[in-house]
């Protein structure tokens, strides 16, 4: 090391030969320049450096100090609006410059396009200047609250736990909102690590979302914000950089991306808690609490899961007792009861003992167990939206966002809503002038919005209209295919396959399929009608477009399921007089329900939608981006050339406009199937058990390697989705107690077992007859194809009669074909038995969610405590700040002139100081008593 010159006193430039070869591995081969400057005895040196190329996963600029904490990029082309898009670029770089940031060149070369890169560093100064303007917190003192651990229990889950430095990546502080004018306040031993680059990140973007691009033009006054930008193809990309590759760990950087992939997003550690801290650490509170909800619902879906499953496991183990199934499939009772056709054209007579696989398969799903799990998952359901706003509570905490809502709302402005709103008003809290939408404009835009959505609605609405006319008139294509049973011949499955499983199996395809066409077209529309609402802040955004979206898919999922549920087979008619869907010229009857019920009709239902949308989402969130990021590597990599890292973000997927947004709605539209329904399908929640346990890897695996690294954002909820939760949970008591009611057969057995059974023993012998009315052939009419489909082989002469599902009085009864009096007891049996559910369950759920606080008392106590000590802390740092003021200029002043008196310099007052520096006598000051009695109070 040699001295080549003298700079000044106590300085000079040195030259250092003898290179680090660690550090020459980072900065590649550079010329090192360091200016020492000698003060009480330290020598102090800062480095400068020169890199020609940086390194292959170098995420600092070319001199190695500074760190990329956003990139820009845009690719060259021949447009005609090029160069106007090159004078917007260089007036949005020249703001940036001006509001402090610093900017990098990089260019990348392939052999269709050459892609340029802008890298962006935050200093110091911006960074205090914003962390002040957006409210960050920050640790100023180590925590002394021992965290809270199962002490006991610590060694029973120890197989599911990660390495404390993985769950637990920061130590514990007290924090507080940051203040650029108390620096020393701040535990501050390192200013590049004092804020996280997730928080860098956010600051940044802040930056870029507001900075104008604008040329000078009067006509493009206005203009700013890098969403504009990236929307008119002015730049191609904006990220934040992942900080190293995913596979393989970097002695030179963070390494927190390998360690999300290696503990978190890898299929081997299917069975391990989740990291939420590093999580929270590397993508911000938002993603944090998306994967917290994520792991909670999946952790309370293991108690529904093994109820749900020992419910159907009854249904396995008391199947002997199930006594109308065996009379269906008796030969003597089910094969000489003749029942009705099902439809006008094409229908047969059939035989009762042709239902009898599916009459079996339904008693597993709808026995006694099914109404004590419907009860049971009504009080579920409470439990686990009680106690995640508990653990929501404590993560909130934990994270620094209990006072975070009022931040939001006050600091996060759209930038569009900034641009578009022209009127300003005086804010009455802040008296600051501020853009706002006057109430005609905003009265339009929500009646345009309305009315897109109702159309929209409508449209689903017709669809699943031509659904159920499909499946009217392929009941009876059916039935002419399988007039004669050929499926018979098939082997194991010939005698299951029915016109009417035929035509269950086919309908739920083809409305599945337009389920999904729906959805796909109606998510632009939505996002669409929600920009030109213009909603004020980013939350608001969210929550309308939300509450649109879950609307709209809560029709269009659960339409079908709530028609085979609440409507199939409930307005028939009977034999004679049917009920026609569009008018008897359509011969499109209004389809009937198996003797065993609906119930299995709607389990089949509800298994398609839900596991195929489950399919078809992991498919989408896995299989495509992959894809999709193949492509993209393949297509922009030149042989011979060094793959930086922000060419390798580059080339991956972008997290979509809406973020999490479709990640909660696949979850809720699932958390509606396991709730609504789940009294015709008990193996739901198991189901989607096994899908939430693969659901979190594979959505973790996506953010860690095939995305890139997202915006941090903050939240302290999970938003709107909140309150839909609470909606649909209420709104699952009721129609799991319609659906025991109204489409299983248990209120109609137990009106039967007993009110009507036969002799003076309890028993269910004689049901199945009993359910079935009678019908005269004779009074058909006769141009009725039903008499023309009385001649088959085994329909004799002496057969004059067939029955058909309905409790109705027999012919020659003076009110024959009319409901008897069994048909309205069973009515009201099923109305009682509905309004004491209901009852029985709200009670239950209200008194379940008084018991439990959404906010755990240690919580509260820590939330005060901190408070607490920050008032304590600052009070003593203000304290001695003025004391070590006082020390240094003791110089009495004039006293102010009343004019002057708003900006009290507390440095400046000639305050009476004794020896120890603790008593101040304020009774001399030339102020009035107020001030007097304020100052004493700091003092």
């Amino acid at each position: 090391m040699n001295v080549l010159q003298e700079l000044s006193e106590g300085d000079a430039l040195i030259e250092m030969e003898n290179r680090n070869d660690s550090v020459n591995a980072v900065l590649g081969e550079s010329v090192f320049l360091c200016i020492c400057s000698y003060s009480h005895g330290l020598v102090h040196v800062f480095l400068q450096t020169e890199t020609e190329e940086p390194t292959k996963d170098s995420i600092f600029f070319r001199d190695g100090v500074r760190r990329i904490d956003f990139v820009l990029s845009y690719v060259e082309d021949c447009a005609k609006d090029w160069e106007k898009k090159q004078e917007w670029r260089k007036a949005f770089e020249t703001n940036l410059k001006n509001e402090g940031l610093e900017l990098e060149m990089e260019q990348s070369k392939s052999e269709e396009r050459t892609t340029y890169f802008v890298k962006i560093h935050a200093p110091w100064e911006v960074l205090i200047k914003y962390a002040d303007m957006l409210k960050v917190k920050v640790p100023f003192k180590p925590s002394d609250i021992p965290s809270s651990s199962l002490s006991r229990f610590t060694w029973l889950f120890k197989p599911f736990h990660l390495p404390e430095h993985i769950m637990n990546p920061e130590p514990d502080f007290f924090t507080t909102t940051f203040d650029k004018e108390r620096l020393d306040f701040f535990s501050i031993d390192d200013k590049d690590a004092f804020f996280s680059p997730s928080t860098r990140n956010r600051m940044v973007y802040h930056i870029l979302s507001r900075c104008s691009y604008s040329t000078g033009n009067s006509a493009e006054k206005g203009k700013k914000g890098i969403k504009r930008l990236l929307n008119n193809g002015t730049y191609t990309a904006a990220f934040p950089l992942h900080d190293c590759r995913y596979w393989l760990r970097d002695q030179y950087s963070e390494n927190e991306r390998y360690s999300l992939y290696h503990y978190w997003a890898r299929l081997l550690n299917i069975y391990k808690e989740q990291p939420l801290d590093l999580i929270r650490k590397y993508y911000g509170e938002k993603i944090g609490i998306y994967f917290a909800w994520l792991g909670f619902y999946t952790e309370m879906l293991v108690g529904a899961a093994v109820v749900g499953l020992m419910c159907f496991l009854f249904g396995i183990f008391t199947y002997q007792k199930n006594t109308w199934s065996k009379e269906i499939c008796n030969d003597d009772i089910g094969g000489s009861i003749v029942m009705c056709p099902l439809c006008d054209l094409n229908c047969t007579y059939w035989m009762l003992n042709s239902t009898c696989v599916s009459s079996q398969y339904s008693y597993l799903f709808d026995n006694s167990a099914t109404v004590f799990f419907a009860i049971f998952m009504g009080i579920w359901v409470t439990l686990f939206l009680e106690f995640w706003k508990r653990r929501q509570a404590r993560l909130g905490y934990e994270w620094d966002l209990v006072d975070f809502e009022e931040e939001q709302q006050l600091l996060q402005l759209r930038p569009e809503y900034e641009i578009k709103c022209t009127h300003r008003r005086r804010n009455p809290i802040t008296q600051e002038m501020e853009p706002y939408m006057p109430l005609s404009s905003k009265y339009a835009r929500s009646c345009l919005s309305s009315a897109t959505v109702l159309f929209w609605v409508a449209l689903i609405i017709a669809c699943i209209i031509g659904v159920i006319a499909y499946r009217l008139a392929a009941y009876a294509a059916f039935a002419k295919i399988m007039k004669d049973n050929p499926t018979s011949q098939l082997q194991f499955v010939g005698h299951l396959i029915t016109p009417q499983l035929a035509t269950s199996i086919t309908a739920s395809f083809i409305n599945f399929i337009i389920i999904m066409i729906l959805n796909f077209l109606y998510e632009h529309v939505a996002i669409w009608i929600t920009d030109k609402e213009i909603p004020k802040t980013h939350m608001e955004y969210e929550n309308r477009l939300t509450m649109k979206m879950f609307l709209f898919q809560f029709i269009n999922f659960y339409s079908a399921c709530f028609y085979v549920a609440f409507f199939k087979g409930k307005f028939v008619g009977y034999p004679g007089n049917y009920t026609y869907m569009f008018g008897e010229w359509s011969k499109l009857r209004n389809e009937e329900c198996a003797p065993g019920g609906c119930l299995m009709e709607l389990t089949t239902q509800l298994v398609i939608v839900m596991v195929g949308k489950q399919l078809c989402g992991n498919i989408q969130e896995a299989l495509i981006p992959w894809l999709q990021n193949l492509w993209s590597r393949h297509k922009a990599r030149s042989p011979g050339s060094t793959y930086h890292r922000w060419e390798q973000d580059h080339d991956l997927q972008v997290l979509s406009q809406l973020g999490l947004f479709y990640e909660y709605l696949e979850m809720v539209i699932q958390f509606g199937f396991v709730t609504l329904f789940v009294a015709s399908f008990p193996l739901a929640p198991l189901l989607a058990l096994f899908n939430n346990i693969v659901e979190v890897r594979v959505d973790a695996w996506k953010f860690t390697t095939q995305l890139r690294r997202p915006v941090a954002a903050k939240a302290h909820s999970i938003g709107a989705w909140e309150e839909i939760l609470n909606g649909v949970a209420i709104f699952s008591v009721v129609t799991n107690a319609f659906i025991v009611a109204f489409t299983s057969d248990m209120i109609p057995r137990l009106v039967y077992y007993y009110a009507y059974h036969p002799g003076n023993t309890f028993t269910m012998e004689g049901y199945i007859s009993n359910s079935l009315s009678i019908f005269n052939i004779s009074d058909f009419p006769p141009n009725s194809t039903s008499r023309q489909n009385m001649k088959l082989p085994w329909f004799n002469n002496s057969t004059t009669i067939c029955r058909y599902r309905d409790y109705r009085f027999p012919p020659g009864h003076e009110n024959q074909y009319a409901h008897s009096l069994q048909f309205w007891h069973i009515l009201a049996a099923k109305l009682s038995f509905i309004i004491i559910m209901e009852h029985v369950v709200f009670t239950v759920k209200f008194f379940v969610a008084w018991m439990i606080p959404d906010v755990p008392e240690d919580v509260k106590e820590r939330i005060k405590r901190e408070r607490y000590l920050i008032q304590k802390e600052l009070h003593s740092y203000e304290v001695e700040k003025l004391r070590l003021q006082l020390s240094q200029d003791r110089t009495p002043v004039q006293p102010a002139s009343p004019g002057d008196r708003s900006s009290l310099d507390l440095a400046t007052l000639p305050l009476d100081v004794d020896e120890e520096g603790t008593d101040c006598d304020t009774s001399t000051l030339p102020y009035n008593s107020d001030e007097q009695e304020t100052l004493a109070t700091i003092l």
